[in-house]
This record gives C-alpha cells, structure tokens and sequence, in this order.
C-alpha cells in the first residue's frame, strides 16, 4: 500500500442475487458500498439469512471511515444488523433509505448505538480522501441513488439498482445529466447493475402497469387483492391512485406492507387521500365491490399474509368466489412452484387469478435491460468496466454487453466475490483474493454461523433434534394416528415425558385447527407445526432444537 493505489474489494453480490457489499480503500481509508442480505436455499436448513463474510473488513475495522447505502431493499440494507456489532461506523444513505434501516435496527435493538447520516441527490460527503456524489436514479423503490466517488487516482461510479424511467410516478427522472458530466470529465471505473442484462430492450416504465390495473379494478365484480413488493412504494402509489379513481377504499395488510407504507406517508412519499383506508379489523365486512386491498407475500413465503390468506387462516381477510387476485410482482426463480401452489388454491375458491404478464402489463421490473445498461455505458465512458449484482452469467453476459457497445476504453473485468482489483497510475491489476463468502445467520439470536454443517452439529450438540411425525391422509386431510415425536439431544431427563406429551398435543392442536387445504399443502403445514412446537419447546425448555416435521402419506 505504499505507492498510491485504490482498491476495489467485491465482498458480495458477485455470483449471487442479493448479499451486495464493495469496498474501496485507499491508503488507510476504506468505505463500504451497501451491506445486504440474501434468503437462504431450501438445502440450508435452520438458517435464516445470509449475509457477506467481513473478515476483512474486521481485520482493517481502524480503516472503515463509513457504510454508504444506494437505496433500502433487503440484498443492500439487510446485513446492517448482523454487522453493526463488529463495525459500528456511520451510514450514510437517502431519507427512505434510512428510515427501513431505522425500523430494522429499532428491531434488533441496535438504534441507540447506530450512527445514522442523512443525505440527498445531488449533495456530496467528503469522508477521507473519498468525495462522494449522490445520483438520482430510478428504480422500483424510491429514494434510490447511484454514487460517483472521486478519488485521489479518478472517480468510480457505483450505479446501484437502477433503470432509466422516463416517465417515474413520483415525476423525478434518472440523473442522465449527472453521469454525462462525469463521463465528460472522465471516469476510471464504472461498477454496473447486472440484472436484467439478458432482457433486450429497455424495461417499461412504472405508469405501464397503469392501464392493466385500471382495467381489473374497474371491471372486478367483487373486492380486489393486489400483491406486490413492500418496497415498491410507486406500485403501491399506482394501486392506490386507480382505487380512487373507479370509487374504491383501500386496505393495508401484512406486516412489511403496513410498516413500509406508514413510513412513506410518514414522510410524504406516498400520498393517499383522507378517508380512503379501511381499518383491519374492517376488511371482512366491508363491502367487496367498493374495496382494493394491498398484501405482502408475493413470493409465497410460507407464514406470508397472501399465503395464509390464500388457505383460509387469515384473521382479516379470506378470498371468495370471483374475488380478483393481482400477483403483480415478478416470480423470483427457485419460488415458482410455492407461488404457483398458493395460486392454485386461490383458483379452487373460484377467483379470478392474474399473475405474469400474459394478460397486460401487470407488473414492470426495477432494473435495467440491455439498451439503458449500454447508454450508461455510452454515458460514462469508462476507462475500466466491472459488471456487479447478479449470477456469474449475468455477470459475462454484461461484459460481453460492454464488449458490443465499445464505450470501455481499457478493460472489462470480470471478478467474483474477495477478487480485488489494484487501480495504480499504471493500471488495474488483479491481487490475491481476500476471504469473502457466506454467512449464515440464525436471526433469532443474531448468531453467526460459519460453517451450516458446524452450526449444524454444535445446534444438534447443544439443542438438540426433535422430529414430529404426522401420517395424514392425503385425500381427506385427516390424520390417521396420533403424531409420534422422536428426539435426540434434546430432552432433559426429568421432565421429559411431560414436555413429550405437551408437544404432541401442540402438533395436534395445530392440524386440528389448520383447514383441509392447508393439511393437504406439505409446506404450510410443516412451517405451521414447526413455529408452533420451536415456540413451546423454547419457552419450556429455553432451547433451540432443530425441528424437522415429517409427514406421512397415506
């Protein structure tokens, strides 16, 4: 580090969707650029989330002037939590942006100690030898920004998630002018979103959605739920905006979906005229055919308002006979058969199901496909290129973009996550990898876990496995014995027929009190009797035993 070098440090984000994390470092200075999360595959059982390995980070903690944000979903803010503890620096990030991360620490009991430093589009902060500029771009949320960071040897550009709306709801455009300016200037690296890099064209603009969703609200014969992301508080603009206009109320449920829309309200981000909610405790007896309401859960996570209200066990809010269901969000790959299962029970209570984009545009991505992706190339111009945000194939397949465009006066760098790339006057060079990977989390107790198969034998050493067994009766739901519970590790010697029988009767109340559809949908079932048994046994016994609900055929 003696001669004056920047580093680039990928630590997330690169091979994978969500986890994002880069830091740049020069001299004894080091910002980090994003810090998120990422849900766990089915084959990491017990694990909750997933965050980026810091050891880096950790091991130059006296280096770490601050955490920048680009904007407020889970794959850039979701790790705060988890890493505040090892590295409690200030974060700077746009006024939404800030308050989810707020509502997130306030969770975590973390708010008192965080640092929290507001910014805005077109203001810079000077943090060591890093200026960094705040670039207005849009994107499926809002308050979203791309950074321009000057440095001693040139100026970065990190774009964040973007797309180049040119019509956004909240009528503030992307900040072409900003990365024109730049490229004028000259820009040493660009550091670019991968998303939709195998999506030719440009991606629609958020009003498209508009006449699709006027159409279905307008001609709905009864109430009308619409599912989108928590986070996109445009989409949610839209839904309201079409309710008023065809003279229908609107309602709120689940709770990402409420938090998110109190905090955009709360900050005049999301304007929805007096007397136009129906409280919660309203839905059911309000009058369907004057009704829009907004649910989380689009992706059919297994205890999500639109999954429970899709089987009937939700307290507010049930679907009935042409009642309209409007999945307007994109189904992220690996979800398609839990969302096309929640559709499917949706279809056999007779309502009419709209999901894709077969019949209208329902739904429109938040990030860039090939033509915006090659006029920020165009744009910026710069002298080395570095793909981020997504699988190694989106990865190739935008360099390959930047390969076509020819904007790239030096070179397109491929990397992976812990691949730094040295910026010297002389050039970009590759150096050894830094230890980067995954971390998963139990978000219970904030634990780490290194290692899933250690974390998996040291939860087994210490807690414990209990397995209930349920044989039920495909056809009719009905369970054809009682539920049989083994364990190993886990119980203490004394009392240990009681908790037993305590457990067993824990199973059987929840099959009981479950509907026929949800007895005869393995998931919910299993995720049902497994919140349900982790909170009994931990308040009987204060341990965290691996649950596994095994359910039998017959």
């Amino acid at each position: 580090m003696s001669t004056p070098s920047l580093w680039a440090i990928p630590l997330g984000g690169l091979g994978e969707f969500g986890m994002n994390m880069l830091a740049l470092r020069y001299g004894d200075d080091i910002i980090v650029i994003d810090a998120g999360m990422m849900f766990p595959e089915a084959e990491l059982l017990g694990v909750d989330i997933v965050i980026p390995d810091i050891a880096y980070l950790k091991q130059n903690r006296a280096a770490v002037r601050a955490i920048v944000l680009t904007h407020g979903h889970e794959d850039h803010i979701g790790a705060l939590p988890y890493i505040l503890s090892d590295l409690n620096v200030p974060i700077y990030g746009t006024r939404f942006t800030l308050a989810l991360v707020r509502k997130r620490l306030e969770g975590h009991g973390l708010l008192e100690k965080a640092m929290l430093l507001e910014v805005a589009a077109g203001r810079k902060v000077g943090l060591g030898p890093f200026e960094i500029e705040f670039i207005y771009v849009t994107h499926s949320t809002i308050d979203c920004v791309a950074l321009a960071v000057r440095t001693p040897l040139g100026i970065i550009i990190h774009s964040g998630d973007f797309k180049m709306d040119p019509t956004p709801m909240d009528g503030q455009p992307f900040d072409l002018h900003a990365f024109a300016r730049y490229g004028q200037e000259g820009v040493l690296a660009l550091f670019s979103d991968s998303t939709n890099v195998e999506r030719p064209g440009y991606t629609p603009s958020e009003r498209a959605v508009w006449t699709r969703l006027e159409e279905l609200c307008r001609t709905a014969p009864r109430r009308v739920l619409v599912s989108c992301f928590a986070s996109s508080i445009p989409r949610i603009q839209s839904v309201v905006d079409i309710a008023a206009a065809v003279g229908r109320k609107v309602g709120f449920v689940g709770r990402s979906m409420v938090d998110n829309v109190e905090i955009a309200h709360g900050l005049e981000r999301l304007h929805i005229p007096d007397g136009m909610v129906v409280r919660p405790q309203d839905l059911k007896s309000f009058d369907p055919k004057k009704l829009v309401v907004l649910a989380s859960g689009s992706q059919a996570e297994p205890m999500s308002s639109l999954s429970r209200i899709a089987v009937d066990n939700h307290r507010l809010l049930s679907v009935e006979e042409n009642d309209t269901v409007i999945l307007s969000a994109r189904i992220i790959p690996g979800n398609e058969k839990a969302i096309f299962r929640m559709l499917d029970h949706m279809l056999r209570r007779r309502a009419l199901v709209y999901y894709d984009n077969d019949s209208g545009i329902i739904h429109v991505s938040g990030h860039a496909s090939q033509e915006e992706q090659k006029m920020l190339l165009n744009l910026v111009r710069p002298r080395y290129f570095i793909p981020i945000h997504g699988e190694y194939r989106q990865l190739f397949r935008h360099a390959g973009l930047a390969h076509q465009v020819g904007a790239v006066s030096g070179e397109i760098l491929l990397l992976e996550d812990g691949q730094p790339i040295e910026f010297t006057p002389e050039g970009a060079f590759r150096r050894e990898p830094v230890t980067a990977g995954r971390v998963c989390v139990d978000s219970g107790s904030l634990e780490e876990i290194e290692e899933v198969v250690i974390r998996d034998r040291k939860h087994l050493s210490e807690d414990g496995v209990v397995v209930p067994i349920i044989a039920i009766d495909k056809h009719t739901g009905r369970m054809e014995s009682l539920p049989e519970i083994v364990t190993r590790g886990f119980l203490p010697s004394d009392d240990g027929q009681e908790i037993l029988l305590g457990a067993r009767d824990v199973v059987l109340r929840t099959v009981e009190q479950s509907n026929s559809e949800e007895k005869t949908d393995w998931s919910v079932i299993k995720e049902k009797i497994r919140v349900d048994l982790k909170r009994y046994l931990n308040k009987q016994t204060s341990k965290r035993p691996l649950i596994l609900p095994v359910i039998l055929e017959v």
